[in-house]
């Protein structure tokens, strides 16, 4: 627990509070044999670039995907007692197949680790989740030329990732920063998955609004066969619009909800 706060903390989780809304946005790249493997996690058609509204206090996320068939958007809700709500549409229409309400959940769940890296699990509002932690030694990353050495946080989670019963995670973070620069993963969240193992680095951290915010991803399959997967960037982000539930809600953004997050580019690093 001390690790996991150590870099929670490093990652700027006392600012986390601060944020009422929160709007990202990414774009990415699939190898094309993925979406052949995995058509429903990865979704080519749907998935390539988004925008996605957090309201962190409401535990509500928006995510609208765009891609060559159009636009998807899910809608997932958190109460207080751990219940979820989820809703998907494809182009307007509402989705009502289990296998792609099963996978939108584990893209937001995800995509939330992946972002908030350990200040998600330190949070853990509700909390939602049983967490059991341990450590796992010391292991070397190798990351864009830099030789890192981690300290490894194994992690159990009861319910897991997505609407999976339990999922073990390790993070990988940083002796010197603290940062988490990698997550390793099972993905029991959905049943072409299940028994599936993922690493996702995490690259080039901004310190925006007082948090160190990483900005490019790389996820690689290690079982059931080694196979680079998926890269993709942050490319906007900004904070505190006003947003309200309604504004996200539906299969359209409204609102304040509606412009795009501002562009990564234009976003001055801030403490």
């Amino acid at each position: 627990m001390a690790l996991l706060e150590s870099s929670a903390e490093a990652h700027g989780f006392a600012r986390l509070d601060s944020i009422q809304d929160l709007n990202v946005s990414y774009d990415g790249h699939w190898r094309w044999l993925v979406g052949k493997i995995q058509p429903d996690l990865v979704d080519p058609g749907f998935r390539g670039r988004s925008q996605e509204r957090w309201l962190l206090k409401e535990g509500l996320v928006a995510q609208l995907h765009s891609g060559p068939q159009g636009q998807k958007k899910v809608v997932r809700r958190l109460a207080a007692d751990g219940s979820e709500t989820m809703q998907v549409w494809f182009n307007g229409t509402p989705a009502t197949r289990g296998a792609g309400l099963d996978a939108a959940a584990l893209v937001v769940d995800a995509y939330s680790l992946f972002l908030l890296g350990p200040m998600l699990l330190a949070r853990n509002a509700a909390p939602r989740r049983a967490i059991a932690l341990t450590l796992g030694g010391a292991a070397e990353l190798k990351q864009e030329g830099r030789s890192l050495e981690c300290e490894v946080l194994q992690v159990e989670l009861r319910p897991g990732i997505g609407r999976s019963d339990m999922d073990r995670l390790e993070l990988w973070i940083d002796r010197s920063t603290h940062l988490m620069h990698r997550v390793r993963m099972t993905l029991n969240g959905l049943e072409s998955t299940r028994g599936a193992l993922v690493d996702i680095d995490t690259f080039a951290h901004r310190r925006v609004f007082g948090i160190q915010w990483p900005t490019r991803f790389h996820e690689r399959l290690l079982r059931p066969a080694p196979l680079d997967v998926h890269a993709w960037r942050l490319t906007g982000l900004d904070i505190n619009r006003g947003e309200s539930p309604e504004e996200l809600d539906g299969p359209a953004f409204r609102g304040r909800a509606l412009p795009d997050a501002v562009a990564l580019s234009t976003t001055a690093d801030q403490s």
